[in-house]
């Protein structure tokens, strides 16, 4: 009788017999909603960081197919290299240096190592008020939100490498790049992006900067001229200077740069969703309009539109409207992309009748271009399209525009003097530039004994290539 008795106990409780009892173990639908939404904003930021991370080997042939074939391997190891030196430090101390909780100027030390960085949400790291808090941040994972924004730590420095090509000493450039993330990214990064930094939404004096214009492109760029100037130009500049030596590098290059920058401005929306959707839409209304109004440009005032020229221009598109792409609209961003691609196509112009040697013209595309685009979020942001940006001044909001000046020219000597100080430092410990036969020769050879090619491997060049075995 009692086998009977726990029998029909336990049939009833299965079929829904005893409601009370039922009841009490049926999931929480709110509950579940939650968990489903948590998996689904980490797995889009995940996948997001993957495609930021690829923007590093998209960058690398970029730069490689313009510089001559005996530098091509030193060009592709300058992107490369980040993403061990940058792919450790940030783990160490770099994501701490630039999010944890600290000064409005510098993050703590509390997160060094990772210390505290597990699994919870991010929520608090954008506000803690609920008028301050973005409720979308509150799905992703803190270690995946870290790895997001290592790959941002990771292309920043790369990007300053195009201006250093053909004449820079590796071993400097090793300690410059792990310097230059130290002291100069980490702290822009926090200003703008953490909470409580002196710059940004969250704590600051309201400056937009939605994926790194000022964080990325015009620190990157600033560096970048000031570094040029400081290591003075190749001997072969201007008079000596040879074409390309891989067009489809450069096309190779663009079109995986275009590609991963949907992960890195959609990815910016710490969620897979509607801001999501309005970056991801922005980014390629930039990259296209600027990309068709440089080759309109060639058309008219050169005669024939280049493949180099659509792959610039639809990087420097991409560029002006990284600040502006989650606070503006599809029509905003076509004119962003544009408006940037006239101004950088001017700004190389200029920088030659200079005789500056920014090599691959870093300053005019990511300086020139992210300071276009940082100031044009100030004219074109609304928050119709993101409650929780600002007004732009088309929206009756002028000093949104005279916040993102403020901004620029915040990163702007950060970035400039941080650099200047940096390469004099490292001038009188190690040297910056190789010697003239190493430069004349080809850095491939000279600073890692291999080159790209080896049929270009002759006689000349075999002395300093048997430390390789493959040679």
């Amino acid at each position: 009788m009692r086998i009977l008795t726990t029998l029909a106990i336990a049939l009833g409780l299965t079929l829904g017999l005893f409601p009370g009892e039922a009841w009490a173990q049926a999931p929480d639908p709110l509950e579940a909603a939650a968990t489903a939404q948590t998996a689904a904003d980490t797995a889009f930021i995940l996948f997001c960081t993957a495609l930021v991370l690829l923007m590093t080997p998209g960058l690398a042939f970029f730069y490689g197919g313009f510089v001559r074939s005996l530098n091509v391997l030193n060009t592709l190891m300058m992107s490369f290299v980040l993403m061990l030196l940058v792919g450790v430090t940030w783990i160490l101390w770099g994501y701490s240096l630039a999010f944890a909780p600290g000064t409005p100027f510098i993050g703590g030390l509390q997160w060094l190592f990772l210390n505290g960085v597990g699994l919870e949400t991010t929520d608090y790291l954008l506000g803690s008020e609920p008028e301050a808090v973005v409720s979308y941040a509150a799905t992703v994972p803190h270690q995946a939100f870290m790895m997001f924004q290592g790959m941002f730590a990771i292309i920043t420095p790369a990007l300053i490498s195009g201006a250093l090509v053909g004449r820079l000493k590796f071993k400097t450039y090793f300690w410059f790049v792990l310097l230059w993330s130290i002291f100069i990214y980490c702290p822009l990064a926090h200003m703008v992006w953490a909470k409580g930094g002196f710059i940004g939404l969250y704590g600051g004096f309201g400056a937009l900067d939605f994926a790194g214009g000022t964080v990325v492109h015009i620190s990157s760029g600033v560096s970048a001229i000031v570094a040029a100037l400081v290591l003075g130009n190749r001997k072969s500049y201007p008079s000596g200077l040879t074409a390309p030596h891989n067009v489809p590098f450069i096309m190779l290059g663009a079109g995986l740069l275009w590609f991963g920058w949907f992960g890195f401005n959609a990815g910016s929306a710490l969620a897979s969703g509607g801001l999501a959707t309005v970056a991801f839409v922005a980014t390629n209304c930039g990259a296209a309009a600027a990309g068709l109004v440089w080759i309109l440009m060639e058309w008219v005032l050169t005669g024939k539109p280049t493949a180099v020229g659509l792959a610039t221009g639809l990087v420097a598109g991409l560029v002006g409207v990284t600040p502006a792409a989650g606070f503006v609209t599809p029509v905003a961003a076509l004119l962003i992309g544009g408006i940037t691609a006239f101004c950088c196509y001017y700004a190389i112009r200029i920088k030659n009748k200079m005789g500056i040697d920014d090599a691959l013209d870093t300053f005019p595309v990511h300086g020139v271009g992210g300071t276009v685009g940082a100031i044009l979020t100030g004219v074109f942001a609304s928050t119709d399209v993101n409650e929780f940006g600002a007004n732009g001044l088309l929206y009756g909001n002028p000093g949104q525009l005279l916040k993102q000046i403020a901004a620029v020219a915040i990163a702007y000597i950060i970035a400039g003097v941080g650099t200047f100080v940096l390469l004099k430092i490292l001038h009188a410990i190690m040297g910056l530039r190789v010697s003239l036969e190493v430069e004349t020769q080809g850095l491939d050879p000279t600073e890692h004994s291999e080159v790209g090619y080896g049929e270009q491997l002759t006689s000349d060049f075999s002395a300093t290539t048997t430390g390789n075995p493959s040679h």
